[in-house]
């Protein structure tokens, strides 16, 4: 394992999966189908693609507080990203994130790193995020 970046824990926890790189900004609300996970809004640069599974990474999130409740559906029928790695602070999402926690037992690591960090990010490689904030590129 190839140590990328150490970063703050939002949500402490750990999660292995492919990186989805953005280079924009989103919203879950309206942006992300709230039953498969895919990116739908016709403006994202990620549009198709699912979050579904994978360690999805962008730099912030665009308001509306009904995203949390977007993600918290998408964790309660798996279809959520594995974790979340940002550069900015993730109020809304690790508020669904935080209540998935506590009816569901199901933890989702939000992860925020520096901007610097997250350009040290490469799509599609495979990952690890420890508990401690720390992520790793796996050798395949």
């Amino acid at each position: 394992m190839d140590l990328i970046v150490t970063g703050r824990a939002i949500i402490a926890g750990s999660a292995t999966g492919l990186l989805l790189v953005s280079t924009v900004p989103i919203s879950f609300w309206g942006g992300v189908h709230p039953t498969t996970g895919e990116i739908i809004d016709q403006r994202h640069d990620r549009c198709g693609a699912s979050v579904a599974g994978r360690i999805f990474a962008f730099p912030d999130e665009i308001g509306s507080s009904t995203a949390s409740a977007v993600l918290l559906e998408l964790i309660r029928i798996g279809k959520a990203p594995a974790a979340i790695v940002t550069v900015h602070r993730t109020p809304i999402l690790a508020l669904g994130a935080i209540v998935a926690e506590k009816l569901y037992g199901q933890v989702l690591p939000i992860l925020q790193i520096s901007d610097t960090s997250f350009g040290e990010l490469r799509d599609s490689e495979r990952v690890r995020i420890l508990e401690d904030g720390t992520l790793y590129r796996l050798d395949d």
